[in-house]
């Protein structure tokens, strides 16, 4: 059996969050010292009321004329707000600032599904949470990467895992593997004993795998 990894295996359980009522000054503060692109926003109860990103904070210090990009640009940004003193009227607060609601995953899901969670969202952290909707830690695109940094020979002994429950020892035998950059080609003849459908989604489903090419012919 090909053991899948799973959310809660590869995040963070020690989470930098804030509270609805978290300055902006404080915000901007957290992430600067913790060196974090973003945080969770819980209730008293610790559930996951939203995120907010290093985005959020310097959306509202945006001004015309600014020069630099990309990550040094935000960095700066943010030291900006950390050391600026006070401005007058009501303080802006997480619960103002956040993006809610927050998209979040549970400890026992898939680390591929949670990536896709992510590339379809547009975006880069998961609340990771209980049965009862708990924090309980925090999914980057980082901690997902870690799993699909496997070699393209550990992906391979995985997709010929997967291939044998598919097919008779005499079809799977027909078959050929390759896999490079995580991106797996199957080829050969597929005789009456192969389920070619089930065999490439079991393929696609091996931990690493980005792509799968399916080069099978009918056997006629």
């Amino acid at each position: 059996m090909v053991k899948h990894r799973t959310v809660g295996e590869v995040m963070t359980s020690d989470v930098v969050q804030a509270r609805p009522d978290t300055s902006f000054k404080e915000l901007a503060r957290l992430l600067t010292s913790h060196h974090i692109s973003g945080l969770p926003v819980v209730d008293d109860d610790d559930k996951v009321m939203g995120v907010v990103s290093q985005t959020d904070l310097t959306r509202r210090q945006a001004a015309p004329g600014r020069s630099g990009s990309g990550r040094g640009r935000v960095m700066r940004a943010l030291r900006r707000i950390v050391h600026a003193r006070p401005a007058p009227g009501p303080a802006l607060t997480a619960h103002g600032l956040m993006t809610s609601p927050a998209v979040t995953v549970h400890p026992e899901q898939r680390v591929v599904d949670a990536a896709r969670i992510m590339e379809r969202r547009r975006i880069d952290r998961l609340p990771v949470v209980d049965e009862e909707d708990r924090l309980i830690g925090i999914a980057t695109r980082r901690d997902l990467l870690r799993v699909f940094l496997r070699t393209d020979e550990e992906i391979h002994e995985s997709v010929a895992g997967v291939v044998r429950p598919h097919a008779s020892s005499h079809d799977a035998g027909g078959l050929h593997i390759d896999v490079r950059d995580g991106i797996v080609t199957i080829e050969g003849v597929a005789g009456p004993g192969i389920d070619t459908t089930a065999l490439v989604r079991s393929a696609w489903r091996v931990d690493g795998v980005v792509g799968v090419v399916n080069r099978l012919t009918a056997d006629r």
